[in-house]
């Protein structure tokens, strides 16, 4: 690995069954789209570290205490963060099916938006990767540990993505900034890609050792901010 690939990291966030990919290496940030996790691997396979906003871990019972954590840390934008189901409903066939296996264990059900992204957390669970170096992140926390101060908006606002930006352009240039994302193909919103490089701006921290960890310090249960 040549020294330029020890000094690059990745954001990864989902974007509507693709995956958006920020690579930075200190200075500026690369977009692109990956159509898979195997894919998303491929493109990130130079880096020293990745971080993905997707459930890495799930639970036997219960709730996650890194989700626990990471939303007492949020406080009113708590909300951003669903609670990753049992592991057993990955076995389930239907959402009807999943919901009953979800109560059987928790008493509770689980929401169609759940349902719907366990596609993906299945994709990662049966990908190979170094759980040390492929971390689970979650953009809303990356956002308020990189300027806590701001109140930010919904993501989905005016208001939010200008937040979002302007957090951003702290410690991404300008330019490469606005330039990447008209450089990006059609598909993924603004969202997606602001996420994911909120993401690879965690994933610089956990690199470094200077991250905030929710939940265990090792990839049992953690998310990184």
């Amino acid at each position: 690995m040549d020294a330029r690939a020890e000094n690059m990291v990745a954001g990864v966030d989902g974007a509507k069954g693709r995956w958006v990919v920020a690579i930075f290496d200190g200075e500026r940030v690369a977009w692109s789209v990956a159509a898979d996790v195997e894919s998303v691997l491929t493109a990130t396979a130079d880096t020293v570290a990745v971080g993905v906003d997707m459930p890495l871990s799930m639970p036997g019972s219960g709730y996650r205490t890194s989700e626990s954590e990471a939303k007492s840390f949020l406080g009113s934008a708590r909300s951003s963060i669903f609670h990753t189901p049992v592991s057993a409903v990955l076995d389930a066939d239907t959402y009807a099916d999943a919901c009953r296996i979800s109560r059987s264990i928790t008493g509770k059900a689980i929401s169609k938006q759940t349902w719907h992204l366990l596609p993906a957390v299945r994709a990662w669970r049966e990908a190979e990767f170094d759980v040390d170096r492929v971390v689970e992140v979650h953009p809303e926390c990356s956002f308020r540990m990189m300027s806590p101060e701001t109140a930010f908006a919904s993501k989905k606002s005016a208001r939010g993505v200008g937040q979002r930006l302007a957090a951003l352009g702290m410690w991404i240039d300008p330019h490469n900034l606005f330039e990447g994302l008209a450089g990006l193909p059609a598909g993924p919103v603004v969202d997606d890609a602001l996420d994911a490089a909120a993401a690879a701006w965690s994933t610089w921290r956990y690199s470094r050792g200077e991250h905030r960890a929710f939940g265990t310090l090792t990839a049992t249960d953690r998310i990184v901010a």
